[in-house]
């Protein structure tokens, strides 16, 4: 099943998507937004399902699905904590600034809690006042639960899953260091993200959602051109099961909460880091681990952050090159 929210108002109207999302049914019957849906969900689960098959079988009033007119599944949030669950890309950022990595990182999960009261629509241009902030992109898989209570195993937490997408996770680099120097993490270096246009059940991924992972190849594109190929069911250090748990370690976690991935990141064949996608290699979902491995290379970054007019393109396909979760594509400041 494919959820998304048409922009109304603050929190959006609910409708049900085609798995081709070409169409979409009304769904504000069942529930008027898609957090009055996660807040009932196993009271409006089943009509919302009943609803999708109708929708298959064009048995029901239907709309074009325009991803335009899509705001994020989730306009606003209770809740957005990103982890970083791909420790290949803190390595790699770390080895640029010349700093450690302590050996805790690989067994116990980084996590920051973003701001949620305003994300951006999948199509929203990305606002930037000042291109000296250091606009960077990040293209990251996404999950949605329901309520998890504190102390959650990791079973619970994967049971409370009950949806997954993409994020952009756009970052303001220049103004990171200035912000953890002084010990209390990020605020103004983290504005809103974006999320791809539709959620999706993990049911209806079939075999691309296993042991707590999307398994499916994350494109970005940058000005249109190939940036990023990174397989997101690899080199992922921990899964959506261990980070759920980490974030309900001393609390409980309301339906509706998001959980990020953090920036995808794949090592190369070798084992070392990873290519451009121009010379063979899977790319990068930052400009700040490119970035970072021109620095390791040759002492010095050469690839700009995001400018004013930049495009971001960010998706994932089904065997059929279909996107699965709609597409993210913003311009910087239009």
């Amino acid at each position: 099943m494919k959820l998304a929210s048409l922009k109304h108002g603050r929190d959006g109207k609910l409708v049900v998507v085609s798995d081709d999302l070409a169409r979409c049914a009304d769904a504000t019957t069942i529930a008027p937004t898609l957090q009055a849906a996660l807040d009932n969900w196993d009271q409006v689960e089943g009509d919302l399902r009943n609803l999708a098959t109708d929708l298959g079988h064009e048995t029901i009033p239907m709309l074009r699905f325009h991803e335009r007119m899509a705001a994020s599944p989730l306009p606003r949030a209770y809740q957005w904590a990103d982890g970083s669950a791909y420790v290949n890309h803190v390595a790699l950022v770390r080895q640029a600034r010349g700093a450690e990595m302590p050996e805790s990182f690989w067994q116990d999960p980084l996590m920051y809690q973003g701001g949620s009261d305003n994300f951006l629509g999948p199509r929203d241009p990305i606002p930037l006042a000042d291109e000296a902030w250091g606009c960077d992109l990040e293209a990251e898989v996404v999950v949605v639960t329901g309520d998890v209570p504190l102390g959650a195993s990791r079973e619970e937490a994967l049971a409370a899953v009950r949806l997954v997408g993409l994020t952009n996770d756009v970052s303001l680099r220049n103004l990171i260091p200035g912000e953890l120097a002084k010990g209390f993490g990020f605020f103004q270096s983290k504005p809103a993200s974006a999320f791809s246009p539709v959620f999706v059940t993990p049911d209806a991924l079939g075999d691309w959602w296993r042991d707590g992972k999307l398994h499916r190849k994350l494109m970005v594109d940058l000005n249109g051109k190939p940036f990023g190929r990174a397989e997101a069911g690899e080199d992922m250090t921990f899964d959506f099961g261990t980070l759920i748990t980490h974030a309900a370690k001393t609390r409980a976690l309301g339906a509706g909460t998001i959980i990020g991935s953090g920036t995808v990141s794949n090592r190369d064949a070798d084992g070392g880091a990873g290519k451009p996608v121009s010379e063979g290699g899977v790319g990068y979902s930052c400009l700040a681990e490119v970035r970072t491995i021109e620095t390791i290379r040759g002492g010095k970054p050469e690839t700009p952050f995001l400018k004013a007019g930049d495009t971001v393109r960010i998706w994932a396909e089904d065997d059929r090159h279909h996107a699965i979760f709609g597409v993210i594509e913003q311009i910087v400041g239009g």
